[in-house]
């Protein structure tokens, strides 16, 4: 780690500070919308939460992410990262916001706006982190899947362009099986692989278990990406079965993941189990489920069609699976961050309050157990939406508003130790 090369805090704070707003909206909506909103998959109302959970919130926090950790991680040092970080924020904030409008209110001219604005915003991301990347080798796990999942978000954000544009003008695609793909690339190609990279650093060094074998740790974001492409052909050619056959082998890959995981959780040295080891055991454990579900629907086609299957699994996947491990790494990233920061500021004459001093731990776990009960709720929000729906946006809303006020309140903290520091430091010259 060369924590030396850190950005600016500002780069990454405001990507972590944002992307909880987009999911309180997320919820707003839901309890707005309604039982409409769980009716199908493809109602205006879903598609537009789900592309403020996706985007605003999951896409906002992996840019921050990957701004703060290329340089420390993999001696990857972005030109200008704040002028960076500002440019794909706005134009991330904006896009989502658009695309979510576009879904919405059926307007077009949204629509096609927000493909060229999220498009042109990934590409900037895109060449900066390339360019960074360029003369960095592939010396671990970790630098080879950040360089692969780069090239999922490609994929992911490409398909997506294409299908905004395609409902703007109304071509002719196969919009069901290219929205299906659109989601793999996302959630496998894009935030399985980035997670895969990110896991095999943090889990490690936060929750003190032993590191991931080697050989799984390099095959798994190849194998992921590979059957991604060959879900692809398969769209292209129009072979349903070899669809299903990569869909399976992706569920189990990531099942084999998920469960190693949760192996090395089970031999680790710390007792003490923090909110962030419940969010990945959450995360684990739902996703397990879900990929479950992905696995039986490509061996029996027929289980899809079962009313809720794929909403359940959606809800299942993406706030059982992918949030936990979002806002669980939030809750260490952005106390450490600010330790740090304060290192620095202190020069090494003042020392820095401690970690569990700028995030206490009991905020983060009240927040946790008001996300586990919303997950329960949106769950079974698909089968009785009538009593749930409403109920579930509203605890949503609570949830990430939490979120939203404990890492507020960290940073209120990190500045006034800042101001404190600097008063120190001053009264020693």
């Amino acid at each position: 780690m060369a924590f030396e090369n850190a950005p600016p805090f500002a780069a990454p704070l405001r990507f972590f500070l944002t992307a909880p707003l987009f999911a309180v909206l997320a919820g707003l909506l839901i309890a707005f919308e309604g039982p409409d909103l769980f009716a199908s998959r493809w109602m205006p109302g879903a598609l537009a939460a789900t592309h403020l959970i996706t985007v605003g919130f999951m896409l906002q926090v992996m840019f921050g992410a990957l701004i703060q950790i290329l340089p420390v991680v993999t001696g990857a040092n972005l030109k200008r990262p704040l002028a960076v970080a500002r440019v794909v924020h706005v134009g991330l904030s904006a896009g989502a916001l658009m695309l979510a409008g576009g879904f919405y209110f059926g307007i077009p001219g949204l629509l096609s706006g927000a493909a060229l604005v999220l498009g042109l915003t990934v590409l900037i991301f895109l060449a900066v982190t390339v360019l960074a990347l360029s003369g960095v080798p592939s010396t671990s796990p970790t630098i080879r899947g950040l360089k692969l999942a780069l090239f999922g978000l490609a994929g992911v954000v490409g398909l997506g362009v294409l299908l905004a544009l395609a409902l703007a003008y109304s071509w002719a695609l196969p919009l069901p099986a290219l929205a299906d793909l659109h989601a793999g690339w996302g959630l496998g190609g894009w935030a399985g692989v980035l997670l895969a990279a990110m896991a095999y650093v943090v889990v490690p060094m936060f929750q003190l278990t032993p590191g991931y074998p080697a050989r799984p740790s390099w095959w798994f974001p190849v194998a992921m990406l590979g059957l991604l492409l060959l879900w692809s052909v398969a769209v292209l050619a129009d072979w349903p079965w070899l669809v299903r056959v990569s869909q399976f082998v992706a569920a189990v890959a990531g099942m084999a993941f998920a469960g190693l995981t949760l192996r090395l959780q089970a031999k680790r040295r710390r007792a003490r189990a923090d909110a962030t080891y419940r969010y990945w055991q959450l995360g684990l454990s739902a996703s397990i489920v879900a990929l479950l579900m992905l696995a039986s629907a490509a061996l029996w086609p027929s289980a899809a069609e079962i009313e809720g299957w794929t909403l359940f699994f959606g809800v299942l996947l993406v706030a059982g699976g992918f949030l936990p491990f979002i806002i669980g790494m939030l809750y260490k990233i952005v106390p450490f961050l600010a330790w740090l920061h304060l290192q620095t500021c202190g020069k090494a004459k003042v020392p820095a309050p401690a970690m569990n001093k700028l995030l206490p731990d009991i905020d983060t776990r009240r927040q946790m157990l008001a996300y586990a009960t919303t997950l329960i709720l949106l769950l079974g929000a698909v089968p009785f939406a009538g009593w749930l729906a409403r109920v579930a946006g509203l605890a949503f809303v609570l949830a990430n508003g939490w979120l939203w006020w404990n890492l507020i309140s960290a940073i209120r903290r990190y500045r006034q130790a800042e101001i404190d520091i600097t008063r120190k430091l001053a009264a020693k010259k």
